[in-house]
């Protein structure tokens, strides 16, 4: 008959032959290492290594990072700094041992991301996620290939939503990005950040500092913009020519407006759509096209490319008067 050995005040069956203080690696497994590992068995496959030859005038030029599968024909989502430059080589590395040849089918620079294409068939392809959902504090999974190792897993939580990361472009922000504290390193760009559910919500795509990891979201504008780069290989927007930031309106003017906040344009470029407008420096942008303009991530969600070439009525404040200016958006280069 088995004994009994009291735990804390319990009864525990004690197995025969088995040493009282030992536990099976199942048991010692606690919801969170639980959580990491389902993750990192489910995403881990769809996540490759990328080595990345550029041809420049001192010769070739060797980099990588990573990439993620979101199709089972060979599409891979990855960061736009990885692949970008001329006469560019791409080669992914899979988990299971398969290497295959590589392209480029489109790349941002302004969102970063980019897609490319493997001459491989039947690739397990990751679930994409809602970046939206994300909350402060919820566990997040990043895998990716830091400092060339294959298969690397880190996990933290989400330290912060709603950051904008600059891009080489001056006055265009990566909008609504995503602060983690799970490791990132180099070659970790292009990899994925995974919720718990082990769908993708974000692609890693810069180290801020320790513990201070950077992705760019999946979410509807994103989706927008991989839809872009598969169908055209590149993503149309409207351009105004304009700097500018937030900046919080005089309270008489914010009664009177009905709201708090507007964007003052700090520049102006020359023979600019702004400029040929009559948008002056010092102007308060309150409205386009009848929205109301708080902060510069709004006014760039605006700039689609269904603007390009459309007549756009602006509302700006001038030294206290209320102007109406019709602007006529280019595409942005």
């Amino acid at each position: 008959m088995a004994r009994l050995t009291l735990v804390d005040g319990g009864a525990e069956e004690r197995q025969p032959g088995r040493d009282a203080g030992a536990v099976s690696d199942g048991e010692a497994l606690d919801a969170y290492s639980r959580a990491v590992t389902s993750v990192a068995d489910r995403l881990g496959p769809s996540v490759a290594n990328l080595r990345v030859e550029r041809r420049t005038r001192r010769g070739l030029a060797q980099g990588g990072g990573s990439g993620v599968v979101i199709a089972p024909d060979g599409y891979l989502l990855t960061s736009a700094h990885v692949v970008d430059g001329t006469g560019t080589d791409v080669r992914a590395s899979f988990p299971d041992g398969r290497i295959l040849d590589a392209e480029v089918v489109g790349s941002d620079s302004l969102s970063d991301l980019a897609v490319i294409r493997t001459v491989g068939d039947g690739l397990p392809a990751a679930e994409l996620g809602d970046a939206g959902e994300l909350r402060v504090g919820q566990l997040v999974v990043a895998i990716g290939n830091p400092l060339g190792f294959t298969g690397s897993v880190t996990a933290g939580v989400v330290s912060a939503l709603g950051r904008s990361l600059p891009t080489e472009a001056r006055g265009r922000l990566v909008e609504n990005v995503i602060q983690t504290d799970a490791a990132l390193n180099p070659g970790n760009s292009g990899g994925a950040l995974a919720d718990g559910a082990g769908r993708v919500v974000g692609i890693n795509t810069a180290v801020a500092g320790v513990g201070l990891g950077l992705a760019v979201p999946i979410d509807a504008a994103t989706l927008r913009i991989v839809s872009s780069l598969l169908s055209d290989g590149r993503v149309r927007r409207a351009y105004l020519g304009i700097a500018g930031g937030p900046r919080p309106l005089p309270p008489r003017l914010a009664r009177s407006l009905g709201r708090e906040a507007a964007v003052e344009v700090v520049e102006v470029v020359d023979g600019s759509p702004a400029a040929r407008a009559g948008i002056r420096p010092e102007d308060l942008i309150v409205e386009v096209d009848g929205q109301s303009i708080a902060d510069v991530s709004t006014l760039q969600r605006l700039m689609g490319p269904e603007r390009i070439g459309a007549p756009l009525p602006v509302r700006v404040i001038r030294a206290g008067r209320d102007l109406e200016l019709e602007l006529v958006p280019s595409e942005l280069s």
